[in-house]
């Protein structure tokens, strides 16, 4: 198994009364993309802090590399690069001139590196060129090579995709994904949105109220699970027909008809069946879908114990 680089353990922060992380504990291992999950006020932005030793922990433990940020902080955070929200750029320079300044504050960054880091996010085109003529998802670039100068084990994005259309998004995701493949780094996100973190993250890690509810691979999160329900919709030439044939059958699952079809809500293992019986009554199927339950979905259910809230 591969080593984990990042290391929480029993992690816990107290203001006054109320607990705001509660007793978290999981591995984060080189080469993944992963990400906070959860509604408003669940943690996740404190956990992020707390990971970078911006706010001090209650109690339990950090460990970057196998360092501890509460007792060598300094060496813990040469393997973090960040970017929170929108990364801050002098605007009147360049964008090389831009990584030029950071570099002279990160010692061993040579200028092989800033031209490294630079055709690593695809700026060399643009790279001379004044920051104020950027677009924002050329900002997020430039950011992210700013966060990779000085070759980081981990790099923790709270909101990378705030204000980024999708085309920024799609490409912000395609880059991260090179990132961890090429550099083998550990990518952690929050974010706010669901379907971005289903494409983008490789395990989502679901807190609720400060709590650690679980953490699922993506491919567990979409999987379709047999004995799982979703609503399948059955193409067939005689809608009304096929209602008429499936209701008796299936008493516990609404027969739904459509224009063109009937919907069903059942498990993945029962649409052979289905087909089975709507074949054997002379009704011809045109085609099967199956509309299976979104990480949103997923994720709500996973978190309505709880109260629910906006999720962030």
């Amino acid at each position: 198994m591969t080593q984990a680089v990042v290391q929480l353990r029993n992690l816990t922060k107290r203001i006054g009364n109320k607990t705001i992380v509660d007793n978290l504990s999981f591995d984060i291992p080189a080469g993944e993309v992963f990400g906070f999950l959860g509604p408003n006020g669940a943690g996740k932005t404190t956990t992020i802090r707390m990971i970078m030793g911006l706010i001090s922990m209650s109690q339990g433990q950090v460990l970057v590399k196998g360092i501890d940020v509460t007792k060598d902080f300094e060496k813990a955070m040469r393997h973090i690069g960040a970017i929170v929200e929108n990364p801050e750029m002098y605007k009147f320079l360049s964008g090389y001139e831009n990584l030029w300044h950071f570099a002279k504050m990160t010692p061993g960054v040579s200028d092989e590196r800033i031209m490294e880091v630079v055709r690593l996010v695809g700026l060399e085109n643009r790279i001379r060129d004044k920051v104020k003529t950027y677009s924002l998802g050329m900002r997020q670039r430039l950011g992210l090579a700013q966060a990779l100068l000085h070759r980081p084990s981990v790099l923790i994005l709270d909101e990378p995709t705030n204000g980024l259309d999708p085309a920024g998004i799609r490409e912000l995701r395609d880059h991260l994904r090179m990132l961890t493949e090429k550099e083998g780094l550990s990518v952690i996100v929050s974010s706010h949105l669901l379907s971005e973190m289903e494409l983008m993250c490789d395990r989502v890690a679901i807190i609720q109220a400060g709590k650690l509810v679980d953490v699922k691979t993506m491919k567990e999160m979409k999987a379709a699970d047999a004995s799982a329900q979703d609503s399948v919709f059955f193409e067939v030439e005689k809608p009304a027909e096929a209602k008429r044939v499936l209701a008796p059958l299936w008493p516990d699952s609404a027969v739904v008809e459509h224009e063109g079809a009937v919907e069903l809500t059942i498990a993945g293992d029962q649409v052979p069946v289905v087909i089975s019986q709507l074949v054997s009554a002379g009704i011809n199927v045109f085609g099967v879908r199956k509309q299976s339950k979104s990480l949103e979905d997923k994720f709500l259910e996973m978190t309505s114990h709880g109260g629910g809230g906006q999720i962030v």
